[in-house]
């Protein structure tokens, strides 16, 4: 039996505000629809398990990522995905006493069950070892029909619900039918795919997973072509139909021609309402850092459960939409049952955005004092073969929220950063001792002010976004919480704030939220908790649809510091820590399953170094220590 602690009111804080409604509605004009095609089927395959690391360094991340991808920062200029504006200049993170910040615990009945799911090591060795070593996970979560599915980078595997697996650990290069994203024999680059997303629709009883494609050379360089690969099944452990999706609209394949492009259709993800299944995307320049706005694409739901060949997506371009502001992260929302999408309008499906970013505002300011709601009416002629969909938006004035700093972690064993620091050791891993010591232990990246996961049930949109926090006179990452009523009258959007909240945890972060709630208004929140008396920790808090987040529990604590390679300067420097990009909920009836990425292991440098080196008796890889947790819980 799986234990749970809490945390006391007193160590954490929740602020609530009355409701601010700012009425001021745009909207934004379709491009014609085009098809997508069924390339395909995926489904899952048995591959063997590698071993070790390569004698060289070399291809062991993916060398053409760029500074913001959060692989190898070698590039001069960003040409991947996992893109930001951000700058590294956050708020000041003051730092408590850690022996006062871990606060009083207790005993929460209410997790049902919790398991580990899908580590570093898992994806690294997965495919016989033909991967990268990858930060962060970017996990996905779905649940339906008894099976609980998850998809992080790059990695798929399907669970029963008491943890055991229904499937083994499969790359999802070869579950889409790719090639490896490195064959360790020729030294041949495959694509690389990354920013998984997965969702169970309760209409159709399908499951959508979604990735992006970067198509590489054979020698590694990225091309600029890259397509959002949508796979669609009844069956997650059977065969699954592949759509294919151009996201560089440059002109190719029937895209737009946009500004800067050939672009990348980076950060996607996916939502539905009673029609349609919707996919949106924040798109950068491929080869640049310039930012256009926000993409949403629009198909039949319908179309694609049934597996027909073709399936029509209409796109909508979110430049200047909000009272001249360009659309960024606008996330679709999902719904906990059939009866709770909204049937008017003809269909509408509703959305959530923060602008708070460099990308919505051209400025670094990252603050701001509202969120943006989002409504796509008349889908149901997403069912036709003429489409007329309409996007609206309109903001919602909100507590002011800004840019979180970096979190900090509870102090432990760091073997990779001590192995840099040791000359034989860094020699040994690197081919020569590291130019960039002393390597210290990593800050964790919290995120921008990007939306996180939204909800829409009982007629309310539940969101949430990482922000920075004052508790215990200190400046920490925390998070903004929203719970917002969207209304359309006359063909015209208006949103009202229901409540809204601020958690934090004194000496301590809270960083990527995920909300789900169930049909009956009652949820949980699952974050991320780290700081001066946690190491990276799965962690989650009530939610309810009156009056927002509650106590903090704890679903696995870590037992050590997030030890990789993204965090230290051999391999990128300045480094860029990585941690996120995003966690996830699913809710399968009354409960609701939550999964986040936390710290499972922890060695020493004797250990890291005992053969086969980096493994630490096969708990982790050389370069990366992540690990994600599964759970259970009755709101």
């Amino acid at each position: 039996m799986f234990r749970t602690r809490s945390l006391v009111a007193g160590a954490a804080f929740a602020i609530i505000l009355a409701s601010l409604g700012v009425p001021s509605s745009a909207s934004a004009a379709p491009a014609g629809p085009r098809l997508v095609h069924k390339v395909g089927t995926g489904s899952y395959k048995v591959t063997g398990t590698g071993t070790g690391l390569p004698a060289s360094l070399a291809t062991e991340v993916r060398q053409d990522e760029g500074p913001d991808a959060g692989f190898a920062a070698t590039a001069s200029a960003p040409t991947g995905a996992h893109r930001s504006l951000a700058p590294s200049r956050r708020a000041p993170s003051t730092l408590k006493d850690a022996a006062s910040a871990a606060g009083t615990v207790h005993t929460n009945p209410r997790l049902l069950h919790s398991f580990d799911g899908i580590n570093h090591r898992d994806q690294r060795t997965a495919n016989n070892g033909n991967q990268f070593s990858l930060e962060p996970p970017d996990q996905g979560l779905c649940v339906g029909n008894g099976h609980v599915v998850e998809a992080v980078n790059d990695a798929f595997r399907v669970y029963n619900p008491d943890g055991s697996g229904q499937t083994g650990v499969v790359d999802l290069n070869t579950f889409f039918g790719y090639p490896p994203t490195i064959d360790r024999t020729t030294g041949v680059f495959g694509p690389e795919l990354t920013d998984p997303s997965c969702l169970y629709d309760p209409t159709t009883r399908r499951f959508f997973l979604v990735v992006l494609t970067l198509e590489s050379t054979e020698d590694g360089e990225l091309t600029g072509d890259n397509h959002l690969d949508i796979a669609v099944t009844a069956d997650p452990t059977g065969t699954w139909d592949i759509y294919r999706l151009d996201v560089t609209d440059d002109g190719t394949n029937g895209t737009p021609v946009h500004p800067h492009c050939p672009c990348i259709g980076d950060y996607p993800h996916i939502g539905v309402d009673a029609n349609g299944f919707y996919l949106t995307t924040n798109e950068y320049s491929f080869f640049g850092t310039e930012y256009n706005s926000a993409q949403v694409y629009a198909f039949s739901k319908r179309a694609l459960a049934r597996g027909d060949a073709d399936v029509l997506v209409t796109q909508l371009d979110t430049t200047a939409a909000d009272q001249g502001r360009n659309g960024f992260t606008i996330w679709p929302a999902q719904s906990p049952s059939t009866r709770d999408y909204e049937q008017g309008q003809n269909g509408t499906a509703y959305f959530l955005s923060s602008n708070a970013a460099e990308e919505a505002t051209g400025t670094q300011d990252y603050v701001s004092t509202s969120i943006v709601t989002w409504s796509l009416t008349n889908t149901r002629s997403l069912d036709t073969n003429r489409p007329d969909v309409r996007l609206q938006d309109t903001r919602v004035g909100v507590r002011r929220y800004s840019l979180p700093p970096l979190s900090n972690q509870k102090p432990g064993s760091i073997p990779l950063a001590e192995c840099l620091n040791d000359d034989p050791c860094a020699t040994f891993l690197l081919g020569a001792p590291d130019p960039a010591k002393p390597e210290v232990e990593s800050p964790l990246d919290s995120n921008d002010t990007r939306m996180q996961q939204v909800t829409y049930t009982g007629g309310k949109l539940y969101g949430a976004l990482d922000t920075a926090v004052t508790v215990g006179g200190a400046t920490k990452a925390g998070i903004g919480w929203y719970i917002v009523r969207p209304e359309l009258s006359h063909g015209a959007l208006r949103a009202g704030l229901v409540t809204q909240g601020q958690l934090g945890l004194a000496g301590n972060n809270l960083t990527y939220p995920a909300i789900g709630v169930n049909a009956d208004g009652h949820g949980v929140m699952s974050f991320t908790l780290v700081g001066d008396g946690y190491y990276p920790s799965a962690a989650y808090s009530a939610f309810d649809g009156r009056t927002g987040a509650g106590a903090i529990y704890l679903a696995k604590a870590g037992v050590g510091p997030q030890d990789g390679f993204s965090g230290y300067k051999a391999f990128g420097d300045p480094p860029r820590p990585r941690w996120g990009d995003y966690g996830a909920t699913a809710v399968d009836g009354a409960n609701i399953w939550i999964a986040a990425e936390y710290i499972a292991q922890t060695c020493t440098l004797a250990e890291y170094e005992a053969a086969p080196f980096g493994s630490c008796g096969g708990t982790r890889t050389a370069l990366a220590n992540w690990a994600t947790r599964i759970s259970l819980i009755r709101p």
